[in-house]
């Protein structure tokens, strides 16, 4: 009887300098002496650098003393933060009412939860959105519901950032997209007021629409007519995204294949049913990321309001610091105030991401 032959087992497995954590050092960081070098002086200013910094922000650092006491502190006093934090989220929103701004806060961050996700998006989001925001707006200007007036010079800190931020992106956005579309016009007149709109908007720098917002735009307005300084910032800050986004969503229309737009023309499609239908969802799904770019740019741009005496997170934060028992302690302020508006702009640009992965 033949016996079956045995099975030569052979050891293929690849060195341990090339697999695992041993084997990504040495492809990434000592791959070439170039790189080896490299990462051995990166290690070395690391070394320098982070033990003590990590010693003076967090060993040595003082977190709930008075100015007085972290005088004598060889640490960080992030006191400058903890002793003026509500200051420095609600400005001189009353302080016996700032439960209606954390209010307003949460629920907008309830309502940005549900627009993470999907599988929400649905009506009844958008029917949330559409309640959400004028709540959010009676909670914080109050006059109704027994709720105490506020005034919107009142309002400061983190909300003003937050819906500023909110509604200029809000804004700016379908505006550009109308933007983008005149500059495509056939028609003679709106392509020439669009492109003169874009060009000039672009031209000019956020902080010179800021000073007209701020002292020219009540020029403009009959005598005894005022409009609020907030809501004038905010229609400048309108004005300047939109010409941007314009651009970008200008460039994604570009991008559709030619045989798109003659397909929706074979199919006796109008020119609006063509753009909503078929242009727009592949044009917007192409500039997504650098949409989002501009609105973090965005974002960010409402720590300019501090320039026409709104009181933003950074003026707050610089009404705390002009305090002369905490004017030492800058330092510590503006990397809370760094670390905070960083974190924002990462949430949005995962945002971001997650929209790219889900669409395709």
């Amino acid at each position: 009887m033949n016996q079956p032959l045995a099975k030569e087992t052979t050891d293929i497995s690849l060195p341990v300098t090339r697999v695992g954590v041993v084997g990504w050092i040495r492809e990434n960081l000592f791959s070439s002496p170039f790189n080896s070098v490299l990462t051995i002086l990166v290690l070395l200013l690391l070394w320098q650098t982070v033990p003590p910094f990590f010693e003076w922000a967090f060993i040595k650092s003082n977190w709930f003393a008075s100015a007085q006491d972290c005088k004598d502190c060889e640490g960080a006093c992030w006191s400058v933060v903890t002793q003026n934090l509500r200051f420095i989220f609600f400005g001189f929103y009353p302080y016996e009412e700032q439960w209606r701004p954390m209010t307003a806060i949460g629920l907008f961050l309830i309502l940005l939860g549900f627009t993470w996700h999907k599988r929400f998006w649905k009506k009844p989001l958008a029917y949330a959105w559409m309640a959400g925001v004028p709540a959010i707006w009676a909670l914080m200007s109050g006059g109704i519901f027994g709720l105490m007036p506020i005034e919107m010079a009142q309002w400061g800190g983190l909300p003003l950032t937050f819906f500023v931020a909110a509604i200029s992106i809000l804004g700016a956005y379908p505006l550009g997209v109308i933007l983008a579309l005149g500059r495509q016009s056939k028609m003679p007149f709106i392509r020439i007021v669009s492109v003169i709109y874009i060009e000039l908007v672009r031209g000019v720098p956020l902080i010179t629409l800021l000073f007209m917002s701020a002292m020219m735009f009540p020029l403009f307005f009959p005598e005894g007519v005022t409009v609020n300084k907030i809501l004038r910032a905010q229609l400048a800050l309108i004005i300047f995204s939109s010409a941007y986004i314009a651009e970008v969503v200008r460039g994604g229309m570009q991008g559709i294949p030619k045989g798109q737009y003659e397909a929706a023309k074979a199919l006796g499609l109008s020119y609006y049913q063509m753009m909503r239908l078929i242009i727009l969802p592949q044009a917007l799904k192409i500039v997504i990321p650098p949409t989002v770019s501009i609105l973090i740019v965005a974002f960010k741009d409402t720590s300019l309001l501090v320039i026409i005496a709104l009181y933003d997170l950074l003026k707050t934060t610089e009404s705390v610091l002009a305090n002369p028992d905490w004017m030492a302690y800058s330092t510590e302020a503006y990397i809370f105030l760094a670390l905070l508006y960083f974190g924002c702009c990462y949430v949005m640009a995962g945002f971001s991401r997650k929209i790219e992965r889900e669409l395709g």
